[in-house]
């Protein structure tokens, strides 16, 4: 319980995961759609997301199946449900009503992060859409709205956290959305900003390994007992801490080795992303039911699936992520003037 929690804002990595994510889509295509087009991005974010989509659904069914295929009130799910189910995640599409066949309102019950991918994908389309056409002033101009109507949308809901977006509640949906476009504009603001001041005083190569420290303790903070001050703790992560980090990680100088490092964590950290959570299900699962698989202990169970996530995603990302995406890169049509 509460006594072994330690990551208590450990939410607000998915808003640290959006404002990073409209960084690199900023810095990797804006100067490119000139030969780019809507749809070859489309399709090239497609291809990078979407084939570990399909895994984490995938082993999403296999974790569900295991636990007998029940709801958390123990009633069993019709076949017709979980089909249906399966195919809406597939395609990335919430499942809600009798088709969130774990009960619990989640939009994504097989793979509950996909909700982050869910709302990824709609960020990807209004930059390719919208945003990527705004001028500096104009995005800036987003961004502060953004901003100000994730702030005013929390403190209406009076739960003192912006920690929503996975339900499929309408003011859930609603704050994840409010989520991703302040994070993404903001992220894309700032690659805007990059490319026009490149350097930044007392960059070093301890800048990426000092803002990684920094995030992990600033996710670490206990809550408050005050609701208001969480709220006003992650707002404060969100709007000030997190773009700083980012900006000043991005400006880092890293050693061959440090980049190699990097590297690999990258290569693993999607798969990772995308196939551990049906782990956790499984685990909450057999903490109700009282009983561990071969009689071990929870922390025998708790190290050895956190180890064996982490196997799997790296055998995923080599036998399957990566031979699947150069294989739709050869396959899929490309988009107007693209070499």
């Amino acid at each position: 319980g509460d006594a072994f929690q330690q990551m208590y804002h450990g939410f607000l990595c998915v808003d640290f995961f959006f404002i990073l994510s409209g960084f690199v889509m900023g810095h990797a295509y804006d100067a490119r759609w000139p030969r780019m087009g809507v749809k070859r991005f489309l399709t090239v974010r497609l291809i990078r997301l979407h084939p570990m989509v399909v895994m984490g659904v995938l082993i999403g069914l296999a974790a569900f199946c295991l636990q007998g295929c029940v709801r958390w009130d123990g009633t069993q799910v019709p076949a017709c449900d979980l089909l249906a189910c399966l195919l809406l995640s597939l395609f990335i599409l919430p499942s809600m009503g009798r088709l969130d066949v774990r009960g619990n309102t989640e939009l994504f019950p097989l793979n509950g992060p996909h909700w982050s991918l869910f709302f990824e994908y709609i960020g990807s389309l209004l930059y390719a859409l919208t945003l990527h056409r705004l001028s500096t002033r104009q995005l800036s101009a987003f961004t502060i709205c953004a901003a100000l109507a994730m702030c005013g949308w929390a403190v209406a809901m009076a739960d003192g956290s912006i920690a929503t977006g996975w339900a499929s509640r309408p003011a859930s949906a609603t704050g994840g959305l409010l989520r991703m476009l302040y994070g993404y504009s903001m992220g894309l603001l700032m690659a805007r900003l990059y490319h026009s001041r490149v350097t930044v005083a007392g960059s070093s190569g301890w800048s990426l390994p000092v803002c990684g420290l920094v995030l992990l303790l600033l996710v670490c903070v206990p809550h408050f007992d005050v609701p208001h001050f969480n709220l006003l703790f992650q707002l404060l992560c969100v709007w000030i801490a997190f773009p700083i980090l980012v900006w000043r990680g991005a400006h880092g100088q890293v050693s061959a080795l440090m980049a190699s490092a990097c590297n690999w964590l990258g290569r693993l950290s999607y798969p990772l992303y995308a196939i551990h959570y049906p782990f956790i299900y499984l685990y909450i699962h057999w903490i109700n039911q009282g009983r561990m698989p071969f009689g071990c202990s929870d922390w025998t169970v708790a190290v050895a699936l956190f180890v064996g996530c982490v196997v799997l995603a790296l055998v995923i990302a080599v036998g399957y992520d990566e031979p699947v995406r150069r294989w739709l890169q050869r396959v899929l049509p490309r988009g107007r003037n693209e070499k």
